[in-house]
């Protein structure tokens, strides 16, 4: 049982809240249990941890710039200032282990425990290991990975098979479809595509919905649309735009439909665009297709919730991890991968050809239950608890 822990890592949903998942289960199995987090400031993570209910220290750390820029010279500065202040933390905290998911603090955090004799553990989510990870892993008493052939990059004895964690109020969908259509307001008797680009957004997904927007609202399909918080305030005023000059201009009468805005949404008749989804187990609950990037959590998510899905791997990150995270789904015909240049022009067609095919998605459904890991998370702490210092 462990009683005091640093979780380190952030920069995006797809770190912080395997992260939250990871500090829950340690909380569950001793309420008493004192957990800190240390992000970067001016990060989500900043907002979600103590959303989520914990404490979280910040590190004025960035990342490495693909371009040419000022900070990449600084870089060098701001980690060593980031490791001493790291240090400082870990020293008064004293914690029983130290855990990095990925993300620019962790690296400083981690390195600053290992220096003092702390244990450190990494939780590795992606098919490809990140370098932040790489560069902790000799160090490390364990590495938490999702994916099978980690060996070539990570000590092969301390590698674990655990799956990525999730978020149990995230997945937890049975008997929740009737509450889902209310809670959005759906029709039950019509099918229901979700669209989700990660909590800042997508914007190849976002174009690929403006570029077919008509088309979705002449179908008999409803949509979920999480546009991400980078895009709402921007998509909301085109969109309303794009439906006052077809109701001007366009001498086929559009779909009657008048935009309606409530806080942080904008209904268009069957197609509902949200900045950010409170309930995505209402949204998955109720979904049949959806529409995602391919980062591990939300990979992992999908395979819990045994959705039909298309993919579209963000081509923004790093190694190019999204499309191998796919390719362990694709490869087993679990999934649809549609990449991210074809996006625009194939990937609301070949949505809505699938909702209606339901030989296609039960297909989908059988192929990518048995990918599950829903006892990651606990997988993921009974390691975290046999190598932390007592």
């Amino acid at each position: 049982m462990i009683k005091k822990a640093i979780v380190s890592g952030g920069g995006t949903g797809g770190h912080i809240f395997p992260a939250i998942a990871i500090a829950d289960e340690i909380k569950r199995r001793n309420p008493e249990a004192e957990i800190l987090f240390v992000g970067a400031t001016g990060k989500m993570e900043m907002e979600k941890v103590p959303a989520a209910g914990y404490k979280i220290e910040g590190l004025e750390i960035v990342g490495l710039k693909r371009k040419l820029a000022l900070s990449n010279f600084l870089l060098p500065f701001k980690i060593i200032k980031s490791v001493m202040k790291a240090r400082g933390i870990v020293k008064k905290f004293n914690p029983e282990i130290v855990v990095g998911v990925g993300g620019y603090a962790s690296g400083p955090t981690l390195k600053a425990a290992s220096m003092m004799k702390y244990p450190t553990a990494l939780q590795e989510q992606n098919a490809f290991a990140g370098k932040t990870n790489k560069l902790l892993a000799r160090k490390a008493k364990v590495i938490c990975v999702a994916y099978e052939g980690l060996e070539s990059v990570f000590p092969k004895d301390v590698i674990v098979m655990t799956g990525n964690p999730t978020r149990k109020n995230m997945v937890d969908i049975a008997g929740k479809e009737a509450e889902g259509y209310k809670f959005y307001g759906f029709d039950p008797g019509k099918k229901t595509v979700l669209i989700i680009g990660g909590s800042l957004g997508a914007r190849t997904l976002n174009e690929s919905v403006v570029e077919h927007l008509e088309e979705l609202q002449k179908s008999d399909v409803q949509v979920l649309w999480q546009c991400g918080k980078l895009y709402f305030e921007k998509l909301k005023g085109e969109l309303k735009s794009l439906e006052r000059s077809r109701d001007t201009d366009s001498v086929e009468k559009k779909p009657d439909v008048e935009p309606v805005e409530t806080e942080g949404e904008l209904n268009l008749g069957n197609v509902k665009m949200v900045q950010f989804i409170t309930r995505m187990d209402l949204a998955y609950a109720m979904a049949d297709v959806v529409i995602s990037r391919a980062g591990a959590s939300s990979v992992s998510e999908l395979c819990i919730v045994e959705k039909p899905s298309i993919l579209v791997p963000s081509p923004n990150v790093a190694e190019d991890h999204q499309t191998k995270n796919a390719m362990a789904l694709v490869s087993k015909d679990a999934a649809v991968l549609i990449k991210d240049v074809e996006a625009k022009e194939t990937l609301i067609p070949e949505a809505l050809a699938l909702v209606q095919d339901e030989g296609r998605c039960a297909e989908l459904k059988n192929n990518i239950a048995p990918l599950a890991k829903p006892g990651a998370t606990a997988s993921i702490v009974d390691e975290l608890e046999k190598v932390a210092r007592k």
